[in-house]
């Protein structure tokens, strides 16, 4: 394992078993978000996924909550609106937050100790999978601030539960506990809270000992399948596969298989 330093104590990161974990680290404030931690956010995401030493990135949150979104008590206790030029640095980050997790050429997972609201239920979503403690829960949460969403969570939220779902859930603000999020499938898996570090590192450590070129074509290719013709999928799935038929992970995962063994994959 080896920690890494990202300029900031309210994002921790270590890399451990080819995973990048990330922890938002403000547990005393449920992990809302701050200028800092999203400019540590979109540093990082993007580095993390250009290192060859990490196959997946994990985003967590420390303490009983995930991430409850942007800090409204300190906005309150500020007693002002941010300036236009404030807001419109802020939005370069929350921009960045969300398109970076989802563009990253690599498996993105989120684990939910507890409450995803808002933002944070938008970042959640932004994560290729999800597992969440048996206590966590989520809610949209806008609608009770007098606001419309952002970091992508509309467009997320629609493509994983559909149009009438994801309207019901912005309108009313509900609060959905893990199961009921299971069943709808905004979360893959719920856990017991005591085993959830453990799972999700399991999982994550799981994808990320993968084949990294096929992972990276696999994703891009379900991404386009979010927004590209049958035709046009039909053809870059294609030309991917005849690219990897041609690599070294191919040949060793045959011979693995004729061996009866684990394959070591190296990314070439």
């Amino acid at each position: 394992m080896r920690n890494v330093d990202t300029g900031t104590e309210q994002l921790l990161c270590r890399v451990e078993d080819r995973v990048a974990v990330l922890t938002l680290n403000r547990p005393e404030a449920r992990n809302a978000l701050t200028l800092e931690m999203k400019r540590a956010l979109a540093h990082w995401i993007p580095e993390l996924g250009a290192d060859p030493g990490v196959g997946a990135l994990l985003l967590t949150g420390a303490g009983r909550g995930f991430c409850s979104g942007g800090d409204t008590k300190r906005m309150a206790s500020d007693g002002r609106l941010p300036s236009p030029e404030e807001r419109k640095r802020q939005l370069r980050w929350e921009h960045a937050i969300p398109a970076a997790l989802h563009r990253l050429e690599k498996p993105t997972l989120a684990a939910l100790p507890g409450a995803a609201a808002g933002a944070g239920l938008s970042l959640a979503l932004a994560c290729d999978l999800r597992i969440a403690a048996e206590s966590a829960f989520v809610t949209t949460a806008y609608v009770k601030l007098g606001l419309s969403g952002d970091y992508g969570g509309s467009w997320f939220l629609t493509r994983l539960v559909g149009t009438a779902r994801a309207r019901e859930l912005y309108f009313s603000g509900d609060r959905l506990d893990a199961r009921a999020c299971e069943r709808l499938g905004l979360v893959n898996r719920v856990v017991p809270d005591a085993e959830l570090e453990k799972e999700a590192l399991a999982w994550a450590a799981r994808i990320a000992a993968g084949p990294p070129i096929a992972l990276r074509h696999m994703k891009d290719n379900l991404n386009r399948a979010l927004g590209e013709s049958l035709e046009s999928v039909l053809d870059v799935e294609a030309e991917r596969m005849v690219e990897g038929a041609q690599t070294e992970d191919y040949l060793e995962a045959v011979a693995a298989f004729a061996e009866k063994r684990a394959p070591a994959f190296k990314g070439r």
